[in-house]
């Protein structure tokens, strides 16, 4: 068994913090240039989203693997194992570069192949399909998850999440888009206008999960006992309160 139950509960719980509760998108508004320009057609917005998961979630690893393996503190401790020695070698001032080299190099390919398989979403995307490459929400995904520290598996269901969360938001819009584009708005709201009116309204929705906590995915997990603990020190203020209360009367 590669996780107990309460790892497994924890990453659950990650998954699900990431799509909402901490949405990329609706939270921490990065990736809005594409989410403005791509969002007036439902079908167009699925399959950038299912791009951003793909690229999000494959870059996120491999950049992990690249934070841990080579510009991290001590990431190349490794080469000791070739006779080398990388004491004082520190490659950080690289991490942004190498996270960007990687994130181009696999929206690469799937510029390649969605022009192979699916033509007409090739050409609906345009050039905003390439600019994945420097779609924020990218980066900054893979910045977070490196800068929370978390372990492989949680890193992979963060980023994985992260993506999935950009999906929702942008499928939602152009949802929402599509059915204002048969509506009577007001002329001066046509447009950017109600976009951005839409879009705040469903940050407000997602912000009320704002405070909630299902996860704490880092290499310093906190125990069940510490829970149960926590837990035992809330119902003790409580009983508290409530004796406090019955005095008073």
């Amino acid at each position: 068994m590669l996780m107990g139950p309460y790892e497994s509960l924890n990453v659950f719980g990650l998954l699900i913090q990431a799509i909402f509760i901490e949405n990329f998108l609706l939270a921490n508004f990065l990736g809005m240039c594409t989410y403005l320009a791509c969002s007036n057609r439902l079908k167009t917005a699925n399959g950038l989203g299912m791009a951003v998961v793909f690229v999000l979630t494959v870059a996120g690893v491999l950049n992990w693997c690249v934070h841990h393996f080579v510009t991290g503190d001590d990431a190349l401790q490794w080469l000791t194992y070739f006779g080398l020695n990388p004491e004082g070698i520190n490659l950080n001032f690289l991490e942004y570069l190498l996270f960007i080299s990687v994130i181009a190099a696999f929206v690469q390919v799937l510029e390649i192949v969605i022009e192979k398989f699916s033509p007409a979403l090739y050409m609906s995307l345009g050039m905003y399909l390439p600019l994945i490459t420097v779609n924020c929400a990218i980066l900054g995904a893979c910045l977070f998850a490196v800068t929370r520290e978390y372990p492989f598996v949680p890193n992979l269901i963060y980023v994985f999440g992260s993506g999935v969360g950009w999906w929702l938001a942008i499928a939602l819009i152009a949802a929402i888009r599509e059915k204002l584009a048969s509506s009577h708005i007001p002329k001066g709201l046509e447009g950017m206008g109600i976009t951005f009116i839409m879009t705040g309204l469903m940050s407000m929705a997602f912000m009320g999960f704002t405070g909630i906590k299902l996860a704490n995915p880092t290499g310093e997990e906190v125990a069940p006992a510490a829970i149960e603990e926590q837990a035992r020190n809330i119902k003790e203020a409580k009983q508290a309160s409530s004796d406090v209360f019955h005095a008073g009367l």
